[in-house]
C-alpha cells in the first residue's frame, strides 16, 4: 500500500506455467503473489491435452476461485492466469482474462498487461473491417490482428500483430501445443522465466511469484523479445530490433513488491537507496523517521539509516478495511484513510516527525496523514516524497491519464506543502531515483521510464497526443518546449520536440 493509499493502480498480473500435472493450482499461488498488482478480477485457462477450459470473474483471486471444485474443473499440465485492475475498458466481467478464443482450428487463450497507444485507432480499422469485439478492452486488438496477418504460421502471425501494435505491454499466449510471453520493444512492464524442481517452467509479471512456487529464475524476458515455451523446453525469439529499455519506474518505487527483483535489481533495496539519497537531498532536523505502509517502509530505513535518525512506527496500517479506491466519492476515499491508518500517539506525541511516502498523486490523502499525525501529537511534521513529482500522464498502463489528477501538474513544491499542510516537503530528483535504482547506465535515464516526471515519452501517444496537449498547461509547454531544446539525456527528444511545436 501507500502510493498515496493507492492513488496510483498498475492493471494487472500475468502468471503461467507449462509441464505441471496441477499447473492451474499453481498458477492460482502465483497470482496470489500477484494479487498486489491487481483487485477487480482474476482468471485461470487451463491446458487439458490440447482443450482449454477457463473460469474468471470478478473480484479478489479468493473470491473467483472460492472452493476447490472451481480449481478441480481446469485440468491439464499447463495454464497461464490474470490479475486485473482496469486501465483500459470498463469493471464488468466482460474484460476479465484470460480471454479464451475458439477457432475452428484450435483454441487459444490471451492475457495482456499494459496499455496500447495505438489501440483505439486499430480498433476502430478492424470494427470498420468487419471485427467484432465482445469487451471494451484494447487486449482484444491483438488476437484480431494475428488471426488477419497473411502469414502462415502463428509466430509469425503474432510478430506481425506485435509489430503493428503500441505502448507497454506484456502479453501471454497458450495454444494447445505451447505457451507464449513477449515484451513490448520498451520493456515498460517486468516479465520473467523460472523453472519449478520438477522441470516446469514459469512466466510471471514479478519474481516474487516465481518464489512462492519454488521456481529459480532462468532468464528475464527483454524489451522486444518472444518466449516459445512447449514439451521440448523453450526458445527465445526477437520480433524487432528496435528496442530502447524503458521500465516503467514505478515498477520499482511503488507497484512491484519488495521482495521481487527487476532485471537483476532487487526492488527492496533500490528502494532504501532511494531512502538514503533523500536523506541527502533533503535533509531536516528532527526527532524520528516513520513510513506510510507498506511500499514506503523500504525507502524509510534508508532515509532513517542514512540520517542517523530512528526509524520509528509512527503510522499503523488496519489490514481489514476495504480498498480507498473502490469508494465512489473522493470524500468516502478521504474518510477511509482514517479507517486504513492509525497514528501511533505514544510515538510521535511531542516530537518532530519525518514522514517518508513513495509518492503524492492527489495531495488528499497526504492532508489526510498530516492531520492524523497532528491529532496524535506531532511538534512538527515533515514530508519527504522518495520520488520526483507527478505531473504528466501515463499512457502506458497506470491510470492516471489526466493531469487535472496530478497536484504536482498544478501546484508548486511549497504549494502542496501548504495544501496538505506538513512543516516542510521535498522529492527525490529524477537523477537521484536513476542511480538509485542503477538499472543500465549507458539507457537514458538509466534504463527508465520516467515521463511521469519530465514529459519525455519514450515512445509515440498515438491515440492520446490530442489528449496530452489538450491537458497540459501554458507553463507546462514552456518547460516541455525548454526541455526538448536544451535535454542532453533523453529518449529522443524530438517526440518531445515534434509535441511541443504542434502545440503551439
Amino acid at each position: 500500500m501507500s502510493a498515496e493509499l493507492e492513488g496510483l493502480h498498475e492493471e494487472c498480473g500475468l502468471f503461467g506455467v507449462w509441464g505441471h500435472p496441477d499447473a492451474a493450482r499453481i498458477t492460482y499461488f502465483g497470482l496470489h503473489a500477484l494479487q498486489h498488482r491487481g483487485q477487480e478480477g482474476a482468471g485461470i485457462v487451463s491446458n487439458e491435452n490440447g482443450h482449454l477450459h477457463g473460469h474468471r470473474d470478478l473480484g479478489l483471486l479468493a473470491q473467483v476461485f472460492n472452493d476447490d471444485k472451481k480449481i478441480d474443473r481446469l485440468k491439464g499440465n499447463a495454464a497461464i492466469g490474470h490479475v486485473r485492475y482496469a486501465t483500459s475498458g470498463s469493471g464488468s466481467v466482460d474484460n476479465i482474462q484470460p480471454f479464451l478464443f475458439r477457432f475452428f482450428d484450435g483454441d487459444v487463450a490471451l492475457a495482456h498487461n499494459g496499455n496500447l497507444t495505438n489501440g483505439r485507432q486499430l480498433r476502430r480499422e478492424l470494427e470498420a473491417d468487419g471485427g467484432i469485439y465482445h469487451s471494451n478492452s484494447d487486449t482484444e486488438v491483438l488476437m484480431h490482428l494475428i488471426r488477419r496477418s497473411d502469414k502462415l504460421t502463428l509466430i509469425e502471425q503474432l510478430k506481425d500483430a506485435l509489430n503493428t501494435v503500441h505502448g507497454g505491454f506484456a502479453y501471454l499466449l497458450m495454444k494447445n501445443d505451447c505457451m507464449i510471453g513477449a515484451l513490448d520493444p520498451n520493456g515498460f512492464r517486468p516479465l520473467s522465466l523460472g523453472q519449478m524442481t520438477n522441470g516446469a517452467y514459469v512466466l510471471a509479471s514479478e519474481t516474487c511469484a516465481l518464489d512462492i512456487v519454488g521456481a529459480k529464475l532462468v532468464r528475464n524476458i527483454e524489451p522486444g523479445e518472444l518466449i516459445i515455451v512447449n514439451d521440448d523446453g523453450y526458445t527465445i525469439e526477437k520480433y524487432t530490433d528496435k528496442t530502447q529499455k524503458a521500465i516503467c519506474s514505478m515498477e520499482f518505487i511503488y507497484f512491484a513488491r519488495p521482495d521481487s527483483d527487476i532485471y537483476g535489481v532487487n526492488v527492496h533495496s533500490a528502494r532504501k537507496r532511494a531512502g538514503a539519497r533523500l536523506a541527502q537531498e533533503a535533509p531536516v532536523d528532527a526527532d524520528m523517521v516513520i513510513g506510510v505502509p507498506n511500499s514506503s517502509l523500504s525507502a524509510a530505513a534508508g532515509y532513517a539509516e542514512e540520517s542517523g535518525l530512528p526509524n520509528e512506527m509512527g503510522l499503523v496500517k488496519n489490514q481489514y478495511v476495504a480498498r480507498t479506491f473502490i469508494q465512489p466519492t473522493q470524500e468516502l476515499r478521504e474518510q477511509g484513510v482514517r479507517m486504513k491508518l492509525s497514528a501511533v500517539r505514544g510515538v510521535v506525541e511531542g516530537k518532530r516527525v519525518i514522514v517518508i511516502d513513495d509518492s503524492i498523486v492527489r495531495g488528499t490523502t497526504s492532508r489526510r496523514i498530516v492531520q492524523l499525525l497532528r491529532e496524535a501529537g506531532a511538534a512538527e511534521v515533515h514530508m519527504r516524497i522518495a520520488s520526483p513529482p507527478l505531473r504528466y500522464p501515463c499512457y502506458y498502463g497506470i491510470d492516471i491519464s489526466r493531469t487535472s489528477e496530478l497536484i504536482a501538474a498544478h501546484k508548486s513544491v511549497q504549494e502542496i506543502c501548504e495544501f496538505i499542510g506538513a512543516d516542510s516537503l521535498a522529492y527525490l530528483s529524477i537523477d537521484g531515483l536513476v542511480e538509485t535504482v542503477g538499472l543500465n547506465a549507458d539507457a537514458p535515464y538509466g534504463g527508465l521510464c520516467v515521463a511521469y516526471f519530465n514529459g519525455d515519452y519514450p515512445t509515440s501517444l498515438g491515440d492520446y497526443e490530442e489528449e496530452f496537449l489538450a491537458s497540459i498547461t501554458e507553463e507546462d509547454k514552456k518547460r516541455l518546449t525548454e526541455f526538448a531544446r536544451d535535454s542532453s539525456q533523453y529518449y529522443g527528444n524530438e517526440y518531445t520536440h515534434y509535441l511541443m511545436e504542434k502545440s503551439k
